[in-house]
């Protein structure tokens, strides 16, 4: 879904970044309250703690406004290059958290990940860091870390529903709306095809991909999932290529080939102990 984010953006038309936000975030909000009101969501029957509440906010909310200001601030090659660190961040901090333990393929299959996304972003070229955009680095680098804190955060309350979720795109919209308000110049979509675009990544890449990675990254294997985060810009350009938005490249075939090693570099133990004989019965 997150790989759909690139070309539902360029499809919604020019509508300001804080104003996409709040209209896809509502969106989002929208499927939760659905999900909930259908019983496919179940609610929480305790009560959520304070420190979850901040914690969800502030990664969704503080993870958009930080990007959002690196890109204002920072050549966009340069400022995504950074903010792709959360990946490595991930499985980097994972090693801080309880039962967890971090062993070098996973670190070797991030770095590889990123080499790869490096690859993407950069389309081979080569990447020049200005100290005149040193504010727009700082916001990617922040966005970066939000963003991995909050994954692994999120992990340590995993009784807390995913369907909380829904109350964390409701507060991003409105604080998305606030910023707009403060800042942009208001642009609606143009025509039926541009609110289409609004509303798919409402529906998926600002939407149900946040609900399923909360459920992911308080499930599953977190260094697993870190590493193969790094799949979301490569999946993101053959996306654009398909729809004729960009051109293939060798490039393209260099980095897959370093991220997909990566991923299953990270997955080593994991494919491992799938793949060990189960003990004969007694």
């Amino acid at each position: 879904m997150w790989a759909l984010l690139a070309l539902l953006t360029d499809a919604s038309g020019e509508v300001p970044p804080f104003l996409l936000s709040a209209l896809a975030f509502s969106i989002g909000t929208a499927i939760g309250i659905a999900a909930r009101l259908a019983g496919l969501a179940p609610g929480s029957t305790t009560k959520v703690p304070a420190v979850v509440w901040l914690i969800g906010i502030a990664g969704l909310f503080g993870y958009h406004f930080l990007y959002f200001t690196a890109l204002r601030n920072a050549p966009a090659v340069e400022a995504s290059l950074i903010a792709y660190l959360w990946p490595l961040f991930i499985v980097v901090g994972s090693a801080l958290m309880p039962g967890e333990r971090l062993r070098w393929h996973h670190v070797a299959g991030a770095l590889l990940g990123l080499a790869g996304t490096a690859l993407i972003v950069t389309r081979g070229g080569s990447v020049a860091f200005e100290a005149r955009y040193a504010f727009g680095y700082a916001m990617a680098f922040a966005c970066a870390f939000v963003w991995a804190a909050y994954s692994l955060a999120s992990r340590r309350f995993p009784a807390v529903p995913t369907s909380t979720v829904t109350w964390f795109c409701a507060a991003t919209a409105v604080l998305s709306l606030a910023c707009h308000l403060a800042l942009e110049e208001t642009v609606w979509p143009q025509g039926p095809g541009q609110w289409a675009a609004v509303a798919g990544l409402g529906l998926m890449p600002v939407g149900a991909a946040f609900y399923a990675w909360d459920f992911g990254v308080k499930h599953g294997n977190i260094q697993v999932l870190g590493a193969a985060s790094y799949a979301a810009p490569l999946l993101s350009t053959l996306v654009l290529i398909a729809g004729g938005f960009a051109g293939a490249e060798p490039v393209v075939l260099a980095a897959c080939a370093m991220i997909t090693a990566g991923a299953v570099l990270a997955a080593k133990s994991m494919i491992w102990r799938s793949r060990q004989p189960l003990p004969a019965e007694a």
